[in-house]
């Protein structure tokens, strides 16, 4: 096979076009250009694409790691070459559910379809092998350069170094031996386990119905013994109960009969208090603060004495006017001995005589008005105590004093009651409290609690060998005849060594094709280490000369100076490529048909590779070119 052109709607490729020939082709093209989305179109055009598949961490499917960046559908054509025939193969999307599902196969230039040709087959029938095959040999994807093992890879090369028939693997026989032995016995279970546990529970059954009388009469006799014990632990938890009862309700009401007669106390208490205060809202001072009332009261009445000794004092206008006369008398005298010469001191005495009388005037007018003000003030404070007298205010001031200290007393006797109620409803709820232990005759630690639960334990004891002897009766009566019961364990016995028996062959049928696997590899690995060493001597200039195959595929490598094989490990990034290029390279010639050659693709492969094994890794391609097509994609200039 070989393919000629590439058309593809796949990924970030819109319609491109990649037209391939014969022989070696080197396809140079820098990183995100496509190059790995090409190869992936390859094995999409022949194997299709997996609409099954579903995303999960760390892993996208192909259905959507390249679905066209431009929203178109995701689809194809390659022209190749194959059985000496061109055809065009091409496969288009109507759902997207199920990308590339349509395909056409028809011979180039023409409408003739291939015949036997569709797309569940394109693939093993242009290239020889499964798609399982195809990608772990001729197929080496970008990072994938090593080889991992598979059922159909292991069938396929068990094919050509031994019968040639593909449908024989060692994974898969051996697995099913396995199963077959796991059906038998796998750890505790399986057949064997199971007919083990029905032979020893019929043993002992066996030895039960041996000694069945005489359990059932033990059995019987400790039933009654219960029974006995259970009626005397009633009567006991009975008369526990009733009397426990009484005294917790008799508790119960001298406590209730206590916080009563307490609340009662409190509720006068709060009566006799509240009278008190509305008493003292009804007196004089509306239930001012004691000591401010008393020393307003005090000062007021202090005020009061000293205003009625003012108001007391009398005033006389005598004095200024006897001056006044005098002073008019000595005018008189100068005007009649105005010629004398001691006249004018006639009206010098005038003078002062009127200026005295005009100061006494004033004074006494200032000591009456002073008077009227001291008679002012104490109408004013007289009314502000609504009373008469100095004598009333006192006589108000001690009874306010009165109600003062009598609703001191009320509020004391107050406080008192509600601390002895307080105390009787908390000595009643632990009362209660007391009486619901008491009452609990299942989990508390009373007597008749005590007795109720040795009662249930006799109970259940009781209870238990009911159904000892309910079951050993049952038993007995299903399991019948011992010499029935003898026979079956004897059927058993005979079932038990059959399959141990089948067993031990297949235990020995495992280790005969672990044998048998060993020798076919021992052709197998050898041949396929002995190509890859061929190969690998010609891309290390002969430095590494034998290659070592595991069946996993790993492998091991050794130059000519190594005393043992190194393993990967210790190999340099460039060397390990190159180790499983060519172990790929020597499965591709053993593992892929032998006829018509299937195309080699390589996605970056070298890129490790310094300039020098770059180039001999190039001259084995090209060696291998002129057998097969090889396609390489390289992000580096190759020569």
């Amino acid at each position: 096979m070989m393919i000629h052109k590439l058309t593809a709607s796949f990924g970030k490729l819109e319609n491109e076009t990649l037209t391939l020939h014969d022989g070696l082709n080197v396809i140079y093209a820098p990183n995100e250009s496509g190059k790995s989305t090409w190869c992936a179109f390859i094995r999409a055009m022949l194997y299709g694409v997996d609409s099954s598949a579903r995303a999960r961490s760390g892993y996208l499917p192909d259905k959507l790691r390249y679905a066209p960046w431009s929203g178109a559908p995701m689809e194809g054509s390659m022209d190749l070459t194959a059985d000496r025939c061109d055809i065009t193969i091409q496969r288009r999307t109507k759902s997207k559910s199920a990308p590339m599902r349509e395909f056409s196969a028809v011979y180039t230039g023409t409408n003739v379809p291939v015949e036997g040709l569709n797309a569940s087959n394109a693939g093993v029938q242009l290239t020889g092998v499964s798609r399982d095959v195809f990608v772990r040999s001729a197929f080496i994807e970008q990072g994938t350069v090593a080889v991992t093992g598979s059922p159909e890879l292991e069938k396929r090369i068990s094919s050509i170094v031994s019968t040639g028939d593909e449908q024989t693997s060692y994974s898969e026989a051996d697995a099913r031996l396995r199963t077959w032995q796991r059906k038998r016995r796998y750890n505790r279970r399986g057949l064997l386990p199971e007919l083990e546990g029905k032979m020893d529970e019929s043993k002992h059954l066996l030895e039960e119905m041996n000694g069945s009388a005489q359990n059932l009469a033990l059995l019987n006799e400790r039933l009654e013994s219960a029974k006995r014990d259970c009626a005397q632990l009633e009567e006991a938890v009975a008369e526990s109960r009733k009397r426990q009862r009484r005294e917790a309700m008799l508790r119960l009401g001298e406590g209730r009969a206590q916080a009563a007669a307490a609340s009662d106390a409190h509720d006068r208490a709060m009566e006799q208090l509240s009278d008190r205060r509305e008493d003292l809202r009804r007196s004089a001072f509306a239930g001012r603060p004691y000591a401010e009332v008393a020393q307003e009261t005090r000062e007021d009445l202090q005020s009061l004495s000293e205003l009625i000794a003012a108001a007391k004092k009398k005033v006389s206008f005598l004095p200024a006017l006897l001056l006044f006369a005098l002073a008019v008398g000595s005018a008189a005298l100068y005007t009649v001995k105005q010629a004398l010469p001691y006249a004018l001191a006639f009206i010098i005495l005038a003078a002062v005589l009127g200026v005295a009388a005009i100061v006494l005037l004033m004074r006494g007018n200032r000591l009456r008005r002073a008077a009227e003000q001291a008679a002012e003030e104490r109408r004013r404070i007289l009314k502000k105590y609504r009373a008469q007298s100095g004598g009333e205010i006192a006589a108000q001031l001690k009874d306010y004093e009165g109600r003062v200290a009598a609703l001191a007393d009320a509020e004391q006797a107050e406080q008192t009651s509600r601390a002895a109620w307080e105390r009787a409803r908390a000595r009643m709820s632990d009362l209660e409290e007391q009486a619901l232990s008491d009452l609990d005759f299942s989990s508390g630690s009373s007597e008749a609690a005590r007795l109720g639960r040795e009662l249930s334990a006799a109970r259940e004891a009781a209870e238990r060998l009911s159904a000892q002897i309910a079951g050993l009766n049952g038993r007995l009566s299903v399991m019948g005849d011992p010499l029935v019961l003898a026979s079956d364990l004897s059927c058993m016995s005979e079932e038990y060594e059959l399959i141990q028996a089948e067993y031990d062959a297949i235990a020995l049928a495992i280790d005969t094709l672990r044998s048998a696997d060993a020798e076919l590899q021992s052709r197998f690995s050898p041949e396929l280490g002995r190509v890859a060493a061929e190969y690998m001597a010609q891309m290390t200039g002969g430095r590494y000369t034998d290659v070592l195959i595991n069946r996993d595929f790993s492998a091991l490598t050794r130059t000519s100076s190594d005393a043992v094989a190194r393993e990967s490990e210790y190999l340099s990034a460039g060397t390990l490529d190159l180790l499983y290029l060519a172990v790929r390279l020597a499965v591709c010639e053993l593992a892929l048909p032998e006829g018509e050659s299937c195309p080699l693709i390589i996605d970056d492969a070298l890129v490790n590779l310094d300039e020098t094994r770059q180039e001999q890794a190039m001259k084995l391609l090209a060696q291998i070119a002129k057998e097969r097509q090889v396609i390489l994609f390289s992000c580096r200039e190759v020569k």
